[in-house]
C-alpha cells in the first residue's frame, strides 16, 4: 500500500553556495528559467556536461518540492475539514491499520462550523481551554495550526457579536500561562516547531487579551430591554441561570437585578444544583444572624469541587460503532439520520453525550 502522507524522513531543502552566501535551489532554479528565456543556450553542451545537468535536475525537483509543500501548506493553513464523524481506533487490527490521535480528531471534526452554533459554541470553548491546560505540547503541528486559527475565529467573533467575553478571557488566560511555561522551560519538554513560532503564538495571545480587555459593549437604544420586563419575568431568567458568575455579571445592570441576583433561594438551588449536601456540612458559612450564606457558599465550594457542566449541544460517541460524531437534530428529526453510518438495529440506544474531559480521555493510550 502506497504512502500518501508526508514522511519525516524525506530530505530537507537544497541549498547552493554562491558570492552573496548560502542561497536555496528553488531560487536557484527561478534564476536560470531566466537566464534560459533570454539567452540560447546549445542542448549540446549541457548534456556534455554531466554535473551541470544533475545539478539542473536537482534544482528542478528541490522547486516542483517546495512549491508543493509550500501550497499545501497555505491551504492548510485555510481550509478546515467537514467531517460530522470519526471512527475511533486504538488499536491496529486486519482492517485499520494505526490509531486515532487526539490531534487527528481535532483536525478533523467540524469544529470550525460548531463555533457558528450558539449550541455549541460553549462546547468547543471548554474543549480548547482543557487541550490548552495539559494536551497542547501533544498536538502535531497541523492541529497546532488548527488550533490557533479557530481560536482566532473566535475571539473575532466575540469582538464582533460582544458575547461570551468572560469565556474567551478564561481560555485565554490558561492559554497564556501555559505558553509562558513553556516558553520558559524550553529543553525540558518536546515542542513541536521552532521556540520563535511558540514566543510569536505568545505574543498574539496577549494581543488578544490587550483587545478583549479593551472591548466596549455599545448600548441598544431601541427595542425592549430587561428593565421593560416585569419582575418575576427577570426572576425565572435568574432562575434559568446555572453559572454563578453570570448571576453576578446580570446583577451589575440596573438596582432592580442586583436586589434580585441577592436572593438567598437563587443561590440556594444553585448550589444544591451544582453540589451534594455532604459538601455543604464540609464548607458551612453562616451570617452573623446564624444563617447560611449561599452565595460565598456556592464561590467556596466552587474552589473545592467541580460545578455540573451544562451544554447545548455536544459531540456524541457511538459505542456500537465506535464512532464520534456531531448529531444534527433537525436532520435527525427530519430524515431519521443518526449522523453516522450506524449499523445497530437501535441507533439511539447506543449513543452517549461526550463532555469536553470524555472527549480527550477518548485518545488516552
Amino acid at each position: 500500500m502506497p504512502f500518501l502522507g508526508q514522511d519525516w524522513r524525506s530530505p530537507g531543502w537544497s541549498w547552493i553556495k554562491t558570492e552573496d552566501g548560502w542561497k536555496r535551489c528553488d531560487s536557484c532554479s527561478q534564476e536560470l528559467r531566466s537566464e534560459n528565456s533570454q539567452y540560447t543556450i546549445n542542448h549540446s553542451i549541457i548534456l556534455n556536461n554531466g554535473e551541470e545537468e544533475i545539478f539542473n535536475n536537482e534544482c528542478e525537483y528541490a522547486a516542483k518540492k517546495r512549491k508543493k509543500e509550500h501550497f499545501g501548506n497555505d491551504t492548510a493553513a485555510h481550509s478546515f475539514y467537514r467531517e460530522k464523524w470519526i471512527y475511533v481506533h486504538k488499536e491496529s487490527t486486519k482492517e485499520r491499520h494505526g490509531y486515532c490521535t487526539l490531534g487527528e480528531a481535532f483536525n478533523r471534526l467540524d469544529f470550525s462550523s460548531a463555533i457558528q452554533d450558539i449550541r455549541r459554541f460553549t462546547y468547543v470553548v471548554k474543549l480548547l481551554q482543557l487541550i490548552a491546560k495539559s494536551q497542547l505540547t501533544s498536538l502535531s503541528g497541523v492541529a497546532q495550526k488548527n488550533y490557533f486559527s479557530i481560536l482566532d475565529r473566535i475571539v473575532q467573533k466575540v469582538l464582533d457579536d460582544h458575547q461570551n467575553p468572560r469565556l474567551i478571557k478564561d481560555l485565554l488566560q490558561d492559554l497564556s500561562s501555559t505558553l509562558c511555561i513553556l516558553v520558559r522551560g524550553v529543553g525540558k519538554s518536546v515542542l513541536v516547531g521552532n521556540i520563535n513560532i511558540w514566543i510569536c503564538r505568545l505574543e498574539t495571545v496577549l494581543n488578544w487579551q490587550q483587545q478583549l480587555q479593551n472591548l466596549q459593549m455599545t448600548k441598544v437604544n431601541s427595542g425592549l430591554t430587561l428593565s421593560d420586563l416585569p419582575l418575576h419575568m427577570l426572576n425565572n431568567i435568574l432562575y434559568r441561570f446555572s453559572d454563578g458568575w453570570d448571576i453576578v455579571t446580570l446583577g451589575q445592570v440596573t438596582p432592580t437585578l442586583y436586589m434580585l441576583s441577592e436572593d438567598r433561594r437563587l443561590w440556594k438551588k444553585l448550589c444544591q444544583y451544582h453540589f451534594a449536601e455532604k459538601q455543604f456540612c464540609r464548607h458551612l458559612i453562616l451570617s452573623e444572624k446564624g444563617h447560611i450564606e449561599w452565595k460565598l457558599m456556592y464561590f467556596t465550594l466552587q474552589k473545592y469541587y467541580p460545578t455540573k457542566e451544562q451544554y447545548g449541544d455536544t459531540l456524541h460517541f457511538c459505542r456500537h460503532c465506535s464512532i464520534l460524531f456531531w448529531k444534527d437534530y433537525h436532520l435527525a428529526w427530519l430524515l431519521k439520520d443518526s449522523g453516522h453510518p450506524c449499523t445497530a438495529a437501535d441507533p439511539d440506544s447506543c449513543f452517549t453525550p461526550v463532555s469536553p474531559q470524555h472527549f480527550i480521555d477518548l485518545f488516552k493510550f
